[in-house]
C-alpha cells in the first residue's frame, strides 16, 4: 500500500489513513538517504535526521558540501526505510521538496542526537556535543521541507526458514 501526501497552504494537513504510524516510524533512530544535486550529478549521503514540525532537520556545516548544494539547487529527495527479512515487514517514507540552511539550534540538536546517542551527553563523542569547545559551533541546520511524502508498506510474506538457510 502506497499513500501520497502533498503539502498544501497549511502544511501537510490532516493526513489520510496511512499504512503505518508515520510519527512513530520517523521517531525511531533510522538512517535516511538524502539526495541533492552536486556539480557532477546527484549526490546521495546517509544522514541522521529529526522529523519535527513536518520538516526533516539534518545537521550540516562548513565541513560538508550540503549547504553549497542546497544554495545552488534547493531540491532534495530523502528516503527513510526499514526492512526485516525475518518478518517480511518493509516500510518506506520518501520525501521530495526544497531545502535551506539555517542557524544551528543546540536544543533541537540535543533532541535529534539523543535519539541516536542516548541521554548521557557526557558519553557522546566530542564532535556531537552541541556546546563542546570554546568557539561557536560550526554546525548549521539543513531544513528540508517536503512538498510530497510517499508513505508505503511494502511488506511481504517471508520465505520459510529452510529456504533462508539454503540461500546463505
Amino acid at each position: 500500500m502506497l499513500t501520497t501526501v502533498r503539502r498544501g497552504d497549511t502544511g501537510l494537513g490532516p493526513l489520510p489513513k496511512l499504512p503505518f504510524d508515520l510519527a512513530e516510524f520517523l521517531a525511531a533512530p533510522r538512517v535516511a538517504h538524502l539526495a541533492t544535486q552536486g556539480t557532477d550529478g546527484p549526490v546521495v549521503r546517509p544522514v541522521w535526521f529529526l522529523w519535527e514540525d513536518e520538516i526533516f532537520w539534518v545537521i550540516t556545516g562548513s565541513w560538508a558540501r550540503l549547504e553549497q548544494q542546497l544554495t545552488a539547487d534547493p531540491r532534495f529527495s530523502l528516503v527513510v526505510d526499514s526492512c526485516d527479512l525475518a518478518t517480511g515487514r518493509v516500510r518506506q517514507v520518501t520525501a521530495y521538496g526544497h531545502g535551506t540552511v539555517t542557524a544551528f539550534d543546540a536544543d533541537r540538536g540535543r533532541r535529534k542526537l539523543r535519539r541516536y546517542l542516548g541521554d548521557q551527553e557526557k558519553d557522546w563523542d566530542i564532535r556531537f556535543r552541541p556546546d563542546a569547545g570554546a568557539t561557536a559551533s560550526p554546525n548549521r541546520w539543513a531544513r528540508l521541507v517536503p512538498d510530497v511524502l510517499r508513505i508505503g508498506d511494502l511488506s511481504f510474506r517471508p520465505a520459510s526458514e529452510s529456504v533462508l538457510r539454503g540461500a546463505r
